[in-house]
């Protein structure tokens, strides 16, 4: 059930997130690109699809902030499956941790984004996330069968 460990990768989220400064670089919901900061801050789905479109090495963590940060999972998630969807491998790693923030705020992820990590590597706390706050009837038949498959692992041994 397992999927190629290069396929999704652990999110990886590197130094940015830790040099956040009060008051520098633009205003709130946008990361300084040359500094980093204000990066976990990100709330605005225009300033993460304006780094994808820059290519921004940051781009997953802006992903993982705009999961956090947003109000409406609706307008959050058609981002999040993008980066689920990037030829990056950091990026798609960081986009696995995305939808488990989602699914743990506001207890909805859409069908895209329960379908698109179909591929990566399971075990992890997202696939936890995922199965925790989002309805057991909405979720796809591969998250059914790595849990019920853990459990039954987990009573026999």
């Amino acid at each position: 059930m397992r999927g190629d460990p290069d396929d999704c990768p652990g999110p990886g989220l590197g130094p940015d997130l830790g040099r956040i400064s009060a008051g520098s670089g633009p205003g709130p919901g946008e990361p300084d690109r040359r500094s980093g900061a204000n990066l976990n801050r990100v709330d605005r789905p225009d300033v993460v699809l304006a780094a994808f479109a820059r290519n921004e090495p940051t781009v997953g963590v802006a992903v993982i902030a705009l999961a956090l940060n947003h109000p409406d999972p609706r307008v959050a998630l058609p981002v999040v499956a993008r980066a689920l969807e990037s030829p990056d491998r950091e990026v798609r790693g960081q986009g696995v941790v995305a939808p488990a923030h989602v699914a743990r705020i506001h207890r909805t992820v859409d069908r895209r984004c329960l379908e698109l990590p179909r591929g990566c590597p399971r075990g992890n706390e997202a696939d936890d996330d995922l199965w925790s706050f989002v309805p057991h009837r909405r979720l796809p038949l591969w998250l059914w069968c790595h849990h019920l498959a853990e459990r039954l692992l987990r009573w026999r041994g």
